[in-house]
């Protein structure tokens, strides 16, 4: 049962019924839904008397960040960016993926009256769950080789996403409590590397981690995020798999089918109506994230492709060509829950700006996805075209490689 969740497909159904509800429930019953997410619940003297939104995006979203942290370790020792020379391509595709939005966004703000800066960093993140959910509905025929370049483009996305959200986002900083933060992730380190405990005995460790981080003022991901990074992703004589992947298989469908639904849950509940959509194409805030998650986050991809092709020694992975890299990158304008994170934290304290950055982001997500299924569509079908055309006698290694349309 448990493996149905932790299914691209499944979790990306889940966060989308998550949202679906949330804009039901703001729309249908707005006072409901507001009081609902504002209600307050949590130890006071432990500074944890947290609002239901707030423990949701602090709270929920920190178990789906460690599974981050957990598939990024994994990736670092043991995946496709173990050896730089070979993630080169999808690395500087995510560096451009991110920059060329954050560009976009910045430049009509500035150019309109009215821009607010604060949120130049909300088109920069794109949401691994949907786009690879997308991928799989769409993508049957899709060369495999094109699921690995989104996967190792969103993990590095993923990474730059929280050194965004560390450093831009941390007003101000408790040191003490940051240091016991670090402290606890260090004993934790150690415990790993020295092979002492289990999963049951770290469980307190982290807690405690994130517990001090959220005090710290730095935001409480980051002690997720570091957690993950700090577990041992190498596999002992007599092991069958290594702390990471264990702990990422049995974390994975608690953050897939409770954590970022309920995140989407609490956070995506915005009124829309024709005058919300209206200021999202009208006013700069809203269209500097359409035109960052739509146009920027695919000029970006395709720009930094071709840039580490051209100039470094790397080439597309086999069975990719310039068309499929091109009808990815629009997937990548999925910015949804990252994306949902940082204008929580850019506009905090400021709800129209907000609500208006939310509406934003789910309007540019759904056209992000309907370019991205009409595009991959079409590749897919193309595929599927060269597979009938030999009959399914070649080896998929082989299709893989197909040339150009």
């Amino acid at each position: 049962m448990l493996d149905i969740f932790r299914q691209e497909t499944t979790g990306g159904f889940l966060l989308l019924g998550g949202a679906a509800i949330a804009l039901l429930w703001a729309n249908l019953a707005p006072e409901s839904y507001d009081s609902v997410t504002s209600f307050t619940v949590g130890p006071a003297a432990l500074s944890l008397n947290l609002s239901i939104a707030t423990w949701a995006k602090d709270g929920l979203l920190s178990i789906f960040f460690l599974v981050v942290g957990l598939e990024l370790k994994r990736e670092f020792v043991t995946g496709e960016l173990r050896n730089p020379a070979e993630a080169i391509v999808p690395m500087v595709a995510a560096v451009l993926g991110m920059a060329v939005p954050a560009l976009f966004y910045i430049v009509t703000n500035n150019l309109l009256s009215g821009g607010d800066l604060r949120g130049w960093a909300i088109p920069a993140a794109t949401d691994i769950a949907f786009a690879l959910a997308v991928l799989a509905v769409i993508g049957s025929a899709l060369p495999t080789a094109l699921r690995a370049f989104l996967l190792t483009l969103a993990v590095v996305d993923d990474l730059l996403a929280i050194l965004i959200i560390a450093v831009a986002f941390t007003a101000s900083l408790e040191f003490v409590a940051l240091l016991v933060s670090f402290a606890l992730i260090g004993a934790y380190w150690l415990m790993q590397r020295k092979r002492w405990g289990n999963m049951w005995l770290y469980v307190p460790i982290w807690l405690l981690a994130w517990g001090f981080m959220h005090e710290s003022g730095v935001h409480a991901t980051i002690a997720a995020v570091a957690i993950g990074l700090a577990t041992r992703a190498s596999v002992d004589p007599g092991e069958h798999e290594s702390p990471a992947e264990s702990y990422e298989h049995a974390i994975r469908p608690w953050s897939a089918a409770v954590a970022v639904p309920l995140f989407a849950l609490f956070a995506a509940g915005v009124t829309i109506n024709g005058e919300t959509l209206t200021a999202v194409f009208t006013q700069p805030v809203g269209l500097g994230i359409v035109i960052g998650l739509v146009a920027g986050k695919t000029v970006g991809i395709t720009l930094g492709t071709y840039l580490a092709v051209r100039y470094t020694r790397a080439t597309l992975a086999q069975g990719l060509t310039w068309s499929d890299v091109t009808a990815v990158s629009f997937l990548a304008g999925i910015g949804f829950t990252v994306s949902l994170l940082i204008a929580s934290l850019a506009f905090e304290g400021d709800d129209t700006t907000t609500e208006l950055a939310k509406t934003a982001i789910l309007v540019a997500s759904v056209l992000a996805a309907l370019l991205a299924s009409v595009f991959l569509g079409r590749r897919n079908s193309h595929y599927k075209k060269l597979r009938a055309m030999n009959k399914g006698l070649i080896p998929d290694d082989i299709m893989n490689d197909p040339g150009k349309p």
